[in-house]
């Protein structure tokens, strides 16, 4: 059996995830990120493809944030024409979420352009919405637990991470001489267990060899009650004050986890009746499209369901799409929450609501998830005392806190245990989608737990040759 893995994203990092898989010939890639950083760093890693787009014959994604699914519509434009291996959910997700990362490059270009110097090169979108439909058209939507080919003698099937809505643990199994297939697990995102709303991660039986995200391999996440109260408390400090609560928040997952919890806290009269704006077109849609996946539920949110009750907040938040409306979230004056995407702060409006309430010392921004390195998030959580938001220069002057308790990743005993828990443990462990003190400390804490596994940190471009 011949079968290697490559590693040209997420390796020594969180963004980008692409691990390309080579069997007997054959190329098939696990998830297509965008990298997100470094502004030139990014674009360049994102336009140029280490490989050969026209060689690979499918694509098997993990999930549908934009650093595992973000650059498919490059490999399109690169001449892919394979399959997209994804869960039902995912595939719902991806038709909105391409298309808006497709506008919103198109949108921030545009206003980069104008921005421009004499003698200045233009700046022109990784894609457009061109690249996004005909991407969308190789979409190929499977079920959680029920096995499908990728290509000959490689089958794979999907078990829910419990990450976001349709996260999946890819199951790959691939023909050898012995009587049993090769297994090869990749964990993608892994969820935590007792968050709201979605089911908690599944358990993997066993594995030959396991690609691992290690984002919170070297720390722990708090209680999530505990969260609860600290979030209650930041927004009735901030609110008495008269400022706003600014939240940077991915559109899927993170934006309807903070709206149940807002929700749950205004209910219980918690906090004050505070205007709250979800001020994203995408997390509206997304909202809708976790209406219609209850599969994937867990049994508290099945209850508030049951009772006519709405778990993502239509019936208490303004949930804004017209550009328009956004705009004038600018002028409103007196306490409110915002609700924003991008999650890292790179793009969309988000943006534009910390460019013009950053500056202003009555106001919280409240980081609720992981920042990477190098954005303008992870900036601003480290207490940098000026950015540069939209090509102008800002002083930090709003609070800045953080809550990771309602990160949505395992955090290091849920790496730990995901592990441990396996029957059959893997002869190899692959540590991705950290950076690299995460990963150095996950790699030591599965060392000391027992793990006999060759652990592996990959750099970005290293091959590793599977032994099967």
């Amino acid at each position: 059996m011949n079968l290697s893995i490559t590693f040209h994203g997420a390796a020594g990092t969180v963004t980008g995830s692409r691990h390309l898989v080579e069997y007997e010939g054959r190329q098939v890639l696990l998830d297509c990120g965008m990298f997100q950083g470094r502004r030139q760093e990014s674009r360049e890693l994102n336009r140029n493809l280490p490989f050969d787009a026209s060689k690979i014959e499918a694509v098997v994604l993990s999930h549908a944030h934009i650093d595992h699914s973000g650059n498919l519509p490059t490999l399109v434009k690169h001449g892919f024409k394979g399959k997209v291996y994804c869960t039902k959910a995912t595939a719902d997700l991806l038709r909105i979420m391409l298309m808006d990362s497709a506008h919103i490059q198109e949108s921030d270009a545009r206003w980069l352009n104008k921005k421009l110097k004499r003698g200045e090169k233009p700046v022109e979108p990784l894609y457009g919405s061109k690249e996004a439909e005909r991407l969308l058209e190789l979409l190929a939507p499977q079920a959680y637990r029920k096995e499908f080919q990728v290509v000959p003698g490689m089958k794979c099937s999907y078990l829910d991470a419990g990450h976001i809505l349709g996260s999946a643990i890819s199951v790959m199994d691939f023909d050898r001489d012995k009587d049993t297939p090769y297994r090869l697990v990749y964990s993608g995102d892994l969820g935590r267990k007792n968050l709201p709303i979605l089911k908690d991660p599944e358990h993997v039986k066993g594995a030959d060899a396991l690609i691992m995200e290690s984002t919170y391999g070297d720390r722990l996440h708090g209680e999530i009650l505990d969260s609860e109260e600290r979030l209650g408390e930041i927004i009735r400090r901030t609110s008495s004050r008269g400022g706003k609560v600014i939240i940077p928040a991915f559109s899927v997952g993170r934006s309807q986890e903070i709206v149940y919890e807002l929700s749950e806290l205004m209910a219980a009269g918690d906090i004050p009746e505070i205007p709250i704006y979800i001020d994203s077109p995408l997390t509206v849609k997304a909202s809708k499209i976790f209406k219609a996946h209850q599969e994937c539920f867990d049994e508290e949110t099945w209850e508030i369901l049951h009772e006519g009750n709405d778990p993502f907040g239509f019936d208490r938040m303004t949930y804004i799409t017209n550009v328009e409306e956004s705009k004038e979230l600018n002028f409103r004056h007196g306490p409110c929450v915002i609700i924003s995407a991008s999650g890292m702060a790179e793009a969309g409006r988000i943006l534009h609501h910390l460019r013009n309430n950053v500056e202003d010392s009555k106001n919280t921004v409240l980081i609720v998830g992981f920042m990477a390195a190098h954005t303008l998030g992870k900036r601003l959580e480290t207490g940098v005392r000026r950015v540069k938001i939209l090509g102008n220069e800002h002083e930090v002057r709003a609070e800045v806190q953080s809550l990771h308790a309602f990160s949505a990743h395992a955090d290091r005993n849920d790496l730990l245990g995901f592990v441990h828990d396996m029957e059959k443990p893997p002869q190899e462990i692959f540590l991705v989608h950290g950076e690299e003190s995460q990963t150095a400390a996950l790699a030591e804490g599965l060392a000391a737990g027992g793990a006999t596994a060759a652990i592996e940190i990959p750099k970005r471009g290293e091959t590793f040759e599977l032994k099967g």
